[in-house]
């Protein structure tokens, strides 16, 4: 989507972290907005500073595990704005624990927000896009949609099948010559809440407590800003790329990943440690 200025996107999650960032970064660049989160006082923040940029704004008190809730937020964001050009599904959570050991709850909990918000999302907006005649979509994914990490197998799955859904409807929607982009972005750290609202299991593998790996993240892993990782994003998308890799670690461990397809893994387990969370 060559063109922002005078388009409708919609976002989820934009309560706080990199949705509330692309909703300002949207706003500045002449777009009006529909939001969703189910933290309602930090959307209506959110809501404030992009009307004092200027957006017409509509918000949503949406739960993106719940198709019914998305689907008519979809409905009502295109009646109040007269349509919508743009998707991005950003609304994410994170479960640390082992694969053998991680609780069900905090496994589904996880997948219904991170992998079926995701297909919920894109959905239920796909129709107002094309009727739109064009349109973009935007799946957040992560730099654990292209590398595995030990205690990270969940959100690895998520973010993993989030990639592979991208990257076949962007597939499927060039074959059926439509004029609707697809964009997968992989942000490596990025200074979110996501680790302090992360769901812990037994993660003394690493060597450390939950609350000793939260830190770690927030005071050194988490190299990029909200704001940064939102500019790149934009960027991406004037420029239609299919994938948009966020920061010079998720950069690095791309291209590790692509040059030792086999051994990064033996040397993620040994040097990840505290040092990779997210």
């Amino acid at each position: 989507m060559t063109t922002i200025d005078g388009r409708v996107a919609a976002i989820t999650g934009a309560a706080n972290g990199i949705g509330e960032a692309l909703a300002l970064e949207l706003a500045e660049a002449g777009c009006d907005l529909a939001i969703s989160d189910i933290d309602e006082g930090g959307l209506a923040e959110t809501a404030s500073k992009a009307r004092n940029l200027g957006a017409e704004v509509h918000l949503g008190d949406v739960d993106v595990s719940e198709w019914a809730e998305v689907e008519q937020w979809a409905e009502e964001a295109d009646d109040a704005l007269g349509g919508i050009d743009m998707i991005i599904n950003n609304a994410g959570v994170s479960v640390s624990a082992p694969l053998d050991s991680v609780d069900w709850d905090d496994f589904e909990w996880l997948m219904d927000i991170n992998f079926w918000g995701v297909v919920y999302g894109t959905r239920a907006f796909l129709p107002y896009l094309r009727a739109a005649g064009e349109g973009h979509i935007v799946n957040i994914s992560s730099i654990f949609g292209l590398i595995a990490a030990p205690t990270q197998g969940s959100y690895c799955a998520s973010k993993f099948a989030v990639r592979g859904y991208t990257e076949t409807l962007r597939a499927e929607l060039d074959l059926m010559d439509e004029p609707i982009r697809v964009s997968c972005v992989h942000p490596g750290g990025v200074r979110t809440d996501i680790a302090r609202n992360a769901r812990y299991g037994d993660v003394s593998m690493l060597g450390q407590d939950p609350e000793a790996m939260m830190e770690d993240f927030e005071q050194s892993l988490a190299s990029t800003s909200p704001e940064e990782a939102a500019r790149q994003i934009v960027e991406g998308i004037r420029a239609n790329d299919g994938r948009i890799v966020i920061g010079r670690d998720a950069r690095g461990f791309d291209l590790i990943q692509r040059l030792f397809p086999e051994r990064y893994v033996e040397w993620i387990a040994n040097i990840v440690g505290s040092d990779w969370l997210f």
